[in-house]
């Protein structure tokens, strides 16, 4: 939990960029206002918190979720923000999906470039062994053996 109440406070750049998109242009709010407005905000996250506590309590569980939320919603007579919170619901977890969908494509594409780059490299690779087989043979052809007659050895000496 918060260790100073001001803790629990939404920041007030966040509060002064939802107000001046709530309000009409030319509209302008006071920083008392604001002050004001921020704390009914964390106010009223709080209230909503505990209410959806509640309600997941009584499921016997420990974690809230978004029926605890709506359901508290209710309890709170708030039902007319109902249907706008779910629909935001939706479109955040449609747009995680968007994201993770791009995510995983992007992935993909990675993985296949790679895995296409380590397959041009291995087929260069043996390009390049095969050359190399091809230039020892041809060498083996046109050398000529040569034995150096010059050194002497123990045994030839004997020989001779």
């Amino acid at each position: 939990m918060a260790e100073k109440p001001e803790d629990l406070n939404l920041p007030m750049a966040v509060v002064t960029r939802i107000t001046k998109e709530a309000l009409p242009e030319g509209c302008a709010i006071s920083k008392e206002a604001r002050t004001a407005l921020s704390k009914a905000a964390s106010v009223f996250v709080l209230y909503a918190t505990s209410c959806a506590n509640t309600v997941a309590q009584k499921s016997k569980r420990k974690t809230l979720t978004a029926p605890d939320v709506f359901t508290a919603m209710e309890e709170m007579e708030f039902e007319t923000f109902l249907e706008p919170l779910k629909e935001s619901l939706e479109a955040f977890r449609s747009e995680q999906n968007e994201m993770k969908e791009r995510k995983a494509a992007k992935k993909r594409e990675k993985e296949a470039t790679e895995k296409a780059s380590q397959e041009e490299e291995k087929g260069e690779e043996e390009d390049r062994d095969e050359g190399a087989e091809k230039d020892d043979d041809a060498n083996k052809e046109g050398e000529e053996v040569v034995k150096d007659t010059n050194v002497e050895s123990p045994e030839v000496q004997m020989i001779e």
